[in-house]
């Protein structure tokens, strides 16, 4: 028999956006590739989505999460800027509060369900 456990999804709402687990975990794999599109393959989405998703976080923040750089022998490629470390690292670490001060009450509901 599988172990039971729960785990949180937190999305924020800001005024006019949204930034949750899909979004940090774009970022992530853009931080991690070096690359929109290899971000994109990574999470198995299209590489218009990941741009679309991209420019959409880029748009609601007061700095741009991610930049973007010109291709010639190297080809191109992105990478997160300081705003964008910042904005990954603060939503982690609320995230992980969240989890820590709802963990007594994640057990009790797992062990209500099947």
């Amino acid at each position: 028999m599988a172990s039971k456990s729960a785990q949180l999804s937190i999305r924020v709402d800001m005024a006019g956006h949204r930034f949750g687990p899909g979004k940090a975990a774009l970022l992530r794999a853009i931080d991690k590739t070096g690359s929109i599109s290899a971000a994109g393959r990574l999470m198995g989405m299209s590489y218009a989505r990941a741009w679309k998703l991209t420019e959409a976080m880029n748009g609601s923040f007061r700095d741009p999460l991610v930049v973007t750089y010109a291709g010639g022998s190297q080809r191109g490629g992105a990478k997160l800027t300081e705003a964008g470390l910042q904005v990954l690292e603060q939503y982690e670490s609320i995230v992980q509060c969240a989890e820590r001060a709802v963990a007594r009450q994640l057990r009790s509901l797992v062990q209500l369900g099947r």
